[in-house]
């Protein structure tokens, strides 16, 4: 990608937009930035924004900001992880700054707390957005090992109920031991 100005103007808007107007975590965002950066600008391919999504969740930190970082980079090298990181960062920072002055009045305030209680509806209907669209990513590809991938972590997950952090270990260890065989098998 040309390395534009524009471009990068054009990032940190996306992402401060993003980020100013997302409620539910990172998984919400993931989303969203799937729909303007894939959908919307073609910035950026389908089956590279899943593993863009794979390497944020892998990274310590929120996975909003470990989103931006690395679309930005992706798409303009570091001056665009840090654009991407400052336009994210931002919103949150000014919003949870004037949440914790009036932190009193909004704590006894039943029309906010009535207002955050039916936004987490909304929110779990996008996280299971984020969840079909990335399995549907997939199942399109019609690899077995892939397709036994995702069912043994949702197994192992949902039915079994194992620490998911442990999933993604396992995952992970199953990604780089697969890709490491297709190299072999591929020489």
């Amino acid at each position: 990608m040309k390395d534009d100005g524009r471009i990068l103007w054009k990032l940190f808007f996306s992402t401060l937009y993003l980020s100013a107007f997302t409620f539910g975590g990172g998984y919400v965002i993931v989303t969203l930035m799937k729909k303007k950066f894939v959908d919307g600008y073609h910035w950026i391919e389908e089956d590279e924004m899943l593993d863009l999504t794979a390497i944020a969740q892998s990274a310590p930190g929120p996975i909003a900001v470990n989103g931006a970082i690395v679309v930005g980079y992706k798409l303009q090298g570091m001056r665009g992880a840090l654009v991407a990181a400052l336009g994210t960062v931002i919103p949150p920072f000014v919003i949870i700054s004037l949440v914790s002055v009036f932190y009193d009045a909004f704590r006894t305030n039943y029309v906010i707390s009535q207002l955050l209680e039916g936004m987490q509806a909304g929110v779990g209907a996008v996280i299971a957005s984020v969840v079909y669209d990335m399995a549907a990513g997939v199942v399109k590809e019609k690899r077995p090992a892939s397709l036994a991938i995702l069912a043994g972590a949702f197994a192992a997950a949902c039915v079994l109920e194992a620490n998911v952090v442990l999933v993604i270990l396992a995952c992970g260890l199953l990604g780089v031991v697969r890709t490491l065989w297709n190299r072999r098998k591929g020489k």
